[in-house]
């Protein structure tokens, strides 16, 4: 074989590699945090004035069990209405992510069925509202599957 046949097969063997790696990148799945992450970045105020009031009072807990999540309110919280939604936010797969509204019972605690919540990481990011003041927590949780 002459060196004109070694460089075609050269050639050859590396189209074929960039062919595959374009093929293999086409296939990838990748997910955006937020398909409307500009009217969000408009909003990102909220949430800095919100994280804010949220560390002057008491701290958001997330415990588990083996079927259950539970999200307990700061003290200053209970007895208070409170409007707002919970974002269990999974980075690796948009497909996990759970969105909830904050519903509490009489002692501000949130109880989620881990039925609807795959075993991953999330970010746990709490929005509510009470007495026209607005606050943002984002807290980290694994859950984990028995």
């Amino acid at each position: 074989m002459n060196w004109g046949h070694k460089l075609a097969i050269v050639f050859v063997g590396f189209a074929v590699l960039i062919g595959t790696l374009v093929y293999k990148c086409t296939q990838h799945k990748f997910d955006l945090v937020s398909d409307d992450y500009y009217n969000q970045e408009l909003k990102f105020q909220d949430k800095i004035d919100g994280s804010k009031a949220a560390a002057a009072i008491s701290p958001v807990k997330i415990s588990q069990t083996p079927g259950d999540i539970f999200i307990q309110m700061p003290e200053e919280m209970k007895g208070l209405s409170l409007e707002g939604d919970v974002w269990l936010y999974c980075a690796s797969d948009a497909a996990n992510d759970v969105k909830l509204p904050l519903s509490l019972d009489a002692n501000g605690i949130m109880e989620i069925n881990k039925q609807k919540v795959p075993g991953t990481n999330y970010t746990v990011k709490i929005s509510w509202n009470s007495s026209n003041n607005k606050y943002y927590k984002e807290l980290p949780l694994t859950v984990t599957k028995q």
